[in-house]
């Protein structure tokens, strides 16, 4: 379903009845990402699987958003469809943006899943900035007058080499990406009252373990659990055991 939030053509899919559960996808996904854990929700929960704007079938938005304006069109798509309280389940980039919208919402949030959630700046050392000088410096020597597309061509070269795979293929979408991964949401943590569930898998090469256990241990009410062998999408690699612990959670409603 498409409906338009914000300006923006935003795609949807919802099944199932009950409680209702909001599925938030990773950085260059979209809800077909998902599409297993809504079936499986969708028994016992009214279930919405959304594509963020700029992925999927919805629009990108029309300037470089923040976690912030994506938090605020998810409660938007909320209101839209009705519904005044659901748990909210974020992979990734959509834990980052369920974490924004638990901590300024909390009456809108009845239980929080982060999936290998994102939203912690790392530790930065020399070598990182050391990246971040070479590369103004190759921008601004290349993008000099007379470098012409000689220029552009190693500037693209240089970033294609250095830069994360979602950098490199990020598209018109890169200056979203390049905000939201230099936003650090420590801060809003505390202020998250919902039950929270924190899955990862110890082979996820994207966040690290630290990161997981910061969240677990700064939201009042989080406990971790890690699945052993899995990388980057524990849903994928572990399924039974994902499942599980998923379904548990918000079935019984428990608070760690």
């Amino acid at each position: 379903m498409l409906l338009r939030i914000n300006g923006l053509e935003t795609y949807y899919t919802a099944e199932g009845q009950g409680d209702p559960v909001v599925l938030l996808h990773g950085w260059g996904s979209s809800s077909q990402s998902l599409a297993p854990l809504c079936g499986a929700l969708a028994r016992t929960f009214r279930v919405l699987a959304v594509d963020l704007p700029g992925f999927g079938w919805s629009q990108p938005p029309p300037a470089a958003w923040g976690t912030q304006e994506y938090a605020g069109h998810i409660l938007r798509l909320m209101q839209e469809t009705g519904i005044d309280r659901a748990a909210l389940v974020g992979h990734s980039f959509g834990g980052r943006i369920a974490i924004a919208l638990a901590a300024a919402e909390p009456q809108r949030v009845s239980r929080l899943v982060l999936v290998a959630s994102s939203g912690l700046r790392p530790p930065r050392g020399a070598g990182y900035f050391l990246r971040v000088a070479t590369a103004k410096l190759v921008k601004g020597v290349f993008s000099l007058p007379g470098w012409g597309a000689t220029g552009r061509r190693i500037i693209a070269k240089w970033f294609a080499r250095v830069g994360s795979r979602d950098y490199r293929t990020a598209g018109a979408m890169r200056p979203t990406l390049v905000k939201v991964v230099n936003e650090d949401l420590t801060h809003l943590l505390p202020a998250i009252q919902a039950p929270t569930l924190i899955l990862w898998g110890d082979r996820d090469q994207e966040v690290p373990r630290s990161a997981m256990e910061t969240m677990a241990t700064r939201i009042p009410r989080a406990r971790l659990v890690v699945f052993a062998g899995a990388g980057h999408f524990p849903f994928q690699d572990a399924p039974e055991e994902f499942g599980r612990a998923l379904r548990e959670f918000l079935v019984a409603g428990e608070s760690p």
